[in-house]
């Protein structure tokens, strides 16, 4: 007897054998993903400052870093070592997933024990609370590597830094050095040159930024140390010191690669994203009709 079996059924059959060989595959990647980086001393992005490399020079005698900048690295998802994972929206599917990274820091974040309770609890909350979903300004150094580009616009007096994320704007102050007026969400940023190197420190900010999606963050006591390091035309090594005694025990470094925009057309698009926050923002405010109202609450 001829004995026939459907595509169907065997595919139904062997699933289970290629979901669990997928996850062992996944699983080896992995584990050798991290045994490379821990015998290369520590996450590949966070490596030692390199030299700088300048590839032109203003009239001046700087460094021309002038450009489209962006930063190709998934530390907007997770600055530390991450695994791929379901992102806030399930539904999205693969969509939505979070890829792995590996981390623009080396080792873990030195919280002190209560922020980091409260990092946990912001990435439990993060779908709601993360102030990127409210279209809120990033903060630096987040601002910094968010999925989209950013301009330097340099003269021979101050830098600005344009971004293309709620189109937020920040002035480096590289003469009249001073204190922020007032707290804000990209602080205040006082500028100078250490040789070929950008040297920024970023103070008063709001202390209500977000270093990533992953719930890591800061309070108001934070201090920013940006270095803007020049490796040629076309790539800049940026680092971002960050000291805050009331949610870290120490010090630490964000590094990572930025690269230029070379097409012709490189420029900054409009992105105004109050209005995709609306819903979030207003939305319980709406004055609901018809059969959708709520009841009235008795007295």
């Amino acid at each position: 007897m001829l004995l026939t079996v459907s595509a169907e059924s065997t595919s139904a059959r062997f699933a289970p054998r290629v979901r669990a060989a997928r996850a062992r595959t996944a699983a080896r990647l992995w584990f050798a993903l991290a045994a490379t980086t821990l015998l290369a001393g520590g996450s590949a992005q966070a490596q030692s400052a390199p030299k700088p490399v300048v590839a032109k020079r203003t009239a001046a005698g700087k460094p021309d870093i002038g450009g489209v900048w962006e930063a190709l690295s998934t530390a907007y998802w997770n600055v530390e070592d991450h695994a791929a994972t379901f992102g806030p929206v399930a539904t999205l599917g693969a969509q939505g997933a979070v890829p792995p990274g590996v981390g623009a820091v080396k080792g873990p974040i030195p919280y002190l024990p209560a922020a980091r309770a409260q990092r946990d609890e912001n990435y439990k909350n993060r779908l709601a609370a993360d102030p990127e979903v409210k279209c809120y300004l990033p903060g630096v150094p987040r601002a910094t590597y968010m999925p989209q580009p950013f301009q330097i616009l340099q003269t021979d007096s101050d830098i600005l830094i344009a971004y293309q994320y709620a189109s937020g704007v920040r002035t480096i102050f590289m003469k009249d050095h001073g204190e922020a007026p007032v707290d804000s969400w990209m602080g205040w940023s006082n500028g100078r040159w250490e040789g070929d190197v950008l040297v920024v420190d970023v103070t008063g900010q709001i202390g209500q930024s977000w270093l990533d999606r992953a719930g890591n963050f800061a309070t108001a006591s934070l201090h920013v140390v940006e270095r803007y390091i020049p490796q040629g035309p076309d790539h800049i090594w940026y680092e971002a010191t960050l000291e805050d005694p009331a949610a870290f025990s120490r010090p630490w470094t964000i590094s990572l690669p930025l690269y230029r925009h070379v097409e012709p057309n490189a420029a900054l698009l409009e992105f105004k994203c109050e209005e995709f926050a609306e819903e979030v923002l207003y939305g319980h405010l709406r004055k609901k009709t018809g059969s959708s109202a709520a009841p009235t609450p008795a007295r």
